[in-house]
């Protein structure tokens, strides 16, 4: 069982933008002192839900701060960015960190972010799938040539190849020989069938239960098995699944905590969000969706945390967590959450 935390560098009413992101870096910065396996990072733009605006660049600023921790993107959005530029800045964290960078990447959504960088809705709706394939091809190709509409380019050379490792210890080599891990934000049946079909992990969201996950799961196997991958990539897929951890001596406690705080955020958060063409939103009640993820996740005693992280991976088959610690609000809480999440609740999964 492999236990990270995930990080969207939230802003609470009341905050400022920089409170927002030390916290973020300080609780990664302790998930990394309180044992906890991994830190993936959100990418947001114009929205307080979310106050990075680009998960490499954090990538790279806690790489430089850790020594042992992985760091992933969770997600860098990939319709608003060149998938050349992208792999790039993965390949350098890839091999400068030793292997510890993890690239997560996403569709998004129809929201402003379009226009403002010049990408365009088409780039959101169709052409995800052409991104991903030339965003493979940089990280696994010495030379990589482009003919694609929205990307066409002459051959180049790839600099730095995230093959070319320095020979220090076997195991720094062997961290970093086959480049860095890339794993696809999942959240329709297509893509799912998009990441299965090229082998790569899926991240399930935080929204969903084990029921929708397992499922999930099980599609990706399916049409993975379909495209040719072996029994041992089908089985040991490294899934991701994202959920919300808040630790507390009575289970009331953790869940008070975040039913005071996290509506608010939401409110504030998702509210901000514009779409890029103007189309109807669905908004979820912020209480409601608060009080919905107390039900799913790891909220309450230390026992039931751990019990009920290791029934997710018994219903899914999943054992990698991206857990959100910051529904505090709160610097000091959210440290204590991180430590009570390393030293109370991982000794009992193994």
């Amino acid at each position: 069982m492999r236990v990270g935390s995930f990080v969207l560098a939230a802003q609470f009413p009341g905050q400022g933008q920089g409170e927002a992101l030390h916290r973020a870096v300080r609780s990664a910065e302790v998930a990394e002192e309180a044992g906890l396996d991994s830190v993936w990072l959100a990418e947001h733009h114009f929205v307080p839900y979310g106050t990075c605006p680009s998960a490499v660049t954090l990538a790279a600023l806690l790489l430089g701060r850790t020594r042992h921790i992985r760091v992933g993107t969770a997600v860098s959005v990939l319709p608003t960015v060149h998938p050349v530029a992208l792999g790039e800045q993965a390949a350098l964290l890839h091999l400068t960190s030793g292997g510890r960078f993890s690239l997560g990447v996403g569709r998004g959504g129809p929201w402003v972010d379009l226009e403002v960088f010049g990408s365009g809705l088409d780039a959101y709706e169709k052409g995800f799938p052409d991104s991903l394939d030339l965003l493979l091809r940089w990280l696994r190709e010495p030379r990589v040539a482009s003919d694609a509409d929205r990307f066409p380019f002459r051959e180049v050379a790839v600099v730095p190849r995230p093959q070319e490792a320095l020979t220090g210890s076997a195991g720094d080599a062997g961290e970093t020989a086959g480049g860095p891990e890339v794993i696809v934000a999942c959240t329709s049946p297509s893509s799912v069938r998009l990441a299965a079909e090229r082998g790569l992990p899926m991240l399930l969201g935080m929204h969903v239960g084990d029921e929708e996950k397992a499922e999930m799961v099980a599609l990706w196997r399916r049409h993975a098995r379909a495209a040719g991958r072996t029994p041992e990539e089908v089985h040991l897929a490294p899934h991701v699944s994202a959920g919300v951890a808040q630790i507390a001596d009575r289970r009331t406690d953790a869940a008070e905590i975040l039913q005071k705080a996290m509506p608010g955020w939401l409110k504030q958060g998702l509210d901000a969000h514009v779409t890029v063409d103007g189309r109807a939103r669905t908004m979820r009640d912020p209480l409601a969706y608060t009080e919905l993820l107390c039900g799913l996740h790891p909220v309450g005693t230390p026992q039931l945390c751990a019990d009920r992280i290791a029934a997710t991976s018994e219903r899914t088959g999943i054992t990698r967590f991206a857990l959100l610690v910051e529904g505090s609000g709160d610097l000091a809480t959210t440290e204590e959450n991180v430590r009570r999440l390393g030293a109370e609740v991982l000794p009992q999964l193994g």
